[in-house]
């Protein structure tokens, strides 16, 4: 590594663009990139409820969509208004509900026989719907269970008003012995 001085020339001025090293005092930096500076935080937005401009938070409309500037709607109100639809709509739907199945049933019902098959056992049963047309699922169990044991759930065909009909249903639960059932059909 080389050292020079040149006189006249001031302080390695002529070297540094020769691409010389020289020995000396550092007179000035140069900086490699901009000062930075910090970002600049923009105000947090959301869009306007009718158009989609930005807005500022707490505001529904912006100055095109509502140029009088009147107040918006509390967000309670708005939530109430939608609890009390969502309600609405649940009392006309369990109403509606109702209606379509007033009238069918009530549903006596009585087994004619149990045979053993190779998948469990074929009840032959009787039901009779004393109502308005429709069909209801029966239940057949041991007689000594009180609701609490195994059980069988069957699903009646359709049955016109004050009409009886006698089906056969396979169940799997009581194995492929034959016993002594019991039955009863619900009304919806």
């Amino acid at each position: 590594m080389r050292s020079w001085s040149r006189s006249g020339a001031g302080r390695g001025g002529g070297l540094r663009a020769l691409g010389v090293a020289f020995r000396g005092t550092i007179v000035r930096v140069t900086p490699t990139s901009p000062a930075l500076r910090p970002p600049i935080q923009a105000e947090p937005t959301h869009p306007c409820a009718r158009c989609g401009a930005p807005v500022g938070p707490g505001i529904g409309l912006c100055e095109r969509c509502n140029p009088l500037g009147l107040r918006d709607v509390a967000s309670g109100q708005v939530h109430g208004s939608v609890f009390i639809a969502v309600s609405l709509a649940i009392a006309i739907l369990a109403i509606g509900a109702r209606l379509a199945v007033a009238g069918i049933g009530p549903f006596p019902a009585a087994i004619d026989g149990v045979t053993a098959t190779d998948r469990g056992l074929a009840v032959t049963l009787t039901v009779t719907n004393e109502g308005a047309a429709g069909g209801t699922s029966c239940r057949i169990s041991l007689p000594d269970d009180r609701g609490v044991g195994m059980s069988a759930f069957v699903t009646t065909p359709r049955l016109g008003s004050h009409q009886t009909k006698t089906f056969t249903s396979v169940v799997t639960e009581f194995g492929t012995t034959p016993r002594e059932f019991v039955v009863a059909c619900r009304t919806p």
